[in-house]
């Protein structure tokens, strides 16, 4: 065999041999849709197709009324990023923090590692008032339920900030918030521990004669309400996004 022969015969059977080896090895290593891989960090990472969950939110107005809102959460193949709709969420410093914290809890929860994730948050309507921390369980209940590839039960509504160990803060606007879940047709209403009976100071005027002078004093009575008899919604009170699970999930 000449040597020019002898050389094209090698280069040809190297290109064989790799290729062969190529084909082997990603037939054994392909990746489809739901495969779950172990992190140094203990996580997931789960390999996705888009997935969106939506959680009716309520919230106060301006005017003190209270409204409900729609809040779309989707994950898509990305690299870790956390997104807004700009053109329907106004983009204030709490609600990111709040978006970070859900993020953040959602991924504790899950175990699931995001960085080969992005999430994408949108306000479908009456974006301008929900600028609060009071959406942060809500956006951690629909990022897990996105995550999770889970339905939301859409006749429970909560209400509540979210805190980085996962537990459900205080908010005001209690009794407007639930007047407004029941409006949506909600039939429980999740508040954090401690405010399913609403205390309010009302200021009473009291007034009586000395002599030829008027002289009156406010004093300020404490007033409880129940919000569960007031709004006429079944209210459950929940101390971490745990307890609330368990009543969003289906």
């Amino acid at each position: 065999m000449k040597k020019d022969e002898l050389v094209l015969f090698v280069v040809v059977a190297v290109l064989i041999i790799g290729s062969a080896l190529f084909l082997s090895l990603t037939k054994e290593t392909a990746i489809t849709p739901q495969d779950i891989i172990k992190t140094e960090t203990g996580f997931e990472r789960l390999e996705i197709p888009t997935q969106s969950s939506a959680i009716k939110v309520p919230a106060v107005d301006n005017e003190g009324n209270g409204v409900s809102t729609t809040l779309l959460v989707e994950a898509i193949p990305g690299k870790g990023r956390v997104l807004t709709n700009i053109n329907q969420l106004l983009f204030w410093v709490d609600t990111q923090y709040s978006i970070r914290t859900a993020e953040n809890v959602a991924q504790n929860i899950t175990k699931i590692d995001l960085t080969n994730i992005d999430l994408i948050y949108t306000i479908e309507t009456n974006a301008s008032i929900i600028e609060g921390p009071s959406a942060g369980a809500a956006l951690t209940v629909a990022t897990i339920a996105t995550l999770q590839n889970k339905t939301i039960n859409p006749t429970v509504m909560i209400t509540g900030t979210i805190n980085p160990d996962g537990s459900v803060g205080p908010v005001g606007g209690i009794l407007a918030k639930a007047k407004a879940s029941k409006d949506v047709g909600a039939t429980l209403f999740l508040v954090p521990k401690g405010q399913s009976i609403q205390t309010n100071y009302v200021p009473v005027r009291q007034c009586q004669d000395i002599g030829p002078i008027n002289y009156c004093s406010i004093e300020y009575k404490q007033e409880r309400i129940d919000i569960t008899k007031e709004a006429g919604i079944t209210v459950k009170e929940v101390s971490t996004i745990d307890e609330a699970l368990k009543y969003f999930l289906v």
